[in-house]
C-alpha cells in the first residue's frame, strides 16, 4: 500500500494493493499490522458506517466536537468528491481545505483525523460510502460549517447540490466560537 500525505498535516490518502485477474480483483480493506507498519497513526476504531447517496447530493460539511472522530473512508461503490476542512483552533492550516476523488474504481482510501469538518458530494449516479470511526456518533455533539462558505473557497464539482435541512443551517467558519469547534490538539 501506499501513504500519501497531503498538504494538510496528517491527512492521508492511502492507496492500497490490488490483487486482479480475469475473475476480478481482491484487496484487504484494513490490516491493522500494515497498516502501522505503512507509517499509519496507531488509533482504534469503534463504530462503521456505511452512507448511500444519489448524484446531487453533498453532505457535510460536519464535526464532532466534544468527542472529536478520526475517519477512515472509502468507497465501495460510485465515486464521490471528498473534503476535509481543518477546525483544529490551534492549527496552522486552520480554514485550509483538501479534496479527493474516491472511487469504487480508484479504491483509495482517506484518513481524516479528529478535528476536521469533513464532506462529501456525489459524483455518480448513486454512491455506497463506507468509513470506520475512533469515536461514537452522538447526535447532540454535531457541529458543521456550511458548505459554500467563501472563507474557505471550496472547489465543489457541483453548483446547486441536494442538502439536508441541517447542513443548510451550518454558520460560516468565522460564526463559530472556539467551544464550538473540536477540542483536539495539534
Amino acid at each position: 500500500m501506499n501513504l500519501i500525505q497531503t498538504k494538510l498535516s496528517n491527512i492521508l490518502v492511502i492507496e492500497p494493493k490490488i490483487f486482479g485477474d480475469a475473475r476480478g480483483y481482491f484487496l484487504e480493506t484494513w490490516n491493522r499490522a500494515r497498516y502501522l507498519a505503512a507509517g499509519f497513526p496507531k488509533v482504534e476504531f469503534v463504530q462503521d458506517n456505511l452512507s448511500h447517496s444519489r448524484r446531487g447530493i453533498l453532505r457535510g460539511l460536519n464535526f464532532q466536537k466534544q468527542h472529536p472522530q478520526g475517519k477512515l473512508v472509502q468507497v465501495i461503490r460510485g465515486a464521490v468528491f471528498d473534503v476535509v476542512v481543518d477546525v483544529r483552533k490551534d492549527s496552522p492550516s486552520f480554514g485550509q481545505w483538501y479534496g479527493v476523488e474516491l472511487s469504487g474504481e480508484n479504491h483509495r482510501r482517506f484518513w481524516i483525523p479528529p478535528g476536521f469538518a469533513h464532506g462529501f458530494s456525489v459524483l455518480s449516479g448513486e454512491v455506497d460510502l463506507y468509513y470506520k470511526c475512533t469515536d461514537f456518533y452522538r447526535p447532540a455533539d454535531e457541529g458543521g460549517i456550511i458548505w459554500n462558505d467563501p472563507s474557505i473557497g471550496i472547489e465543489w464539482p457541483i453548483a446547486d447540490p441536494v442538502l439536508s435541512d441541517k447542513d443548510t443551517r451550518h454558520p460560516r467558519l468565522a460564526e463559530l466560537r472556539a467551544e464550538d469547534l473540536p477540542q483536539v490538539t495539534t
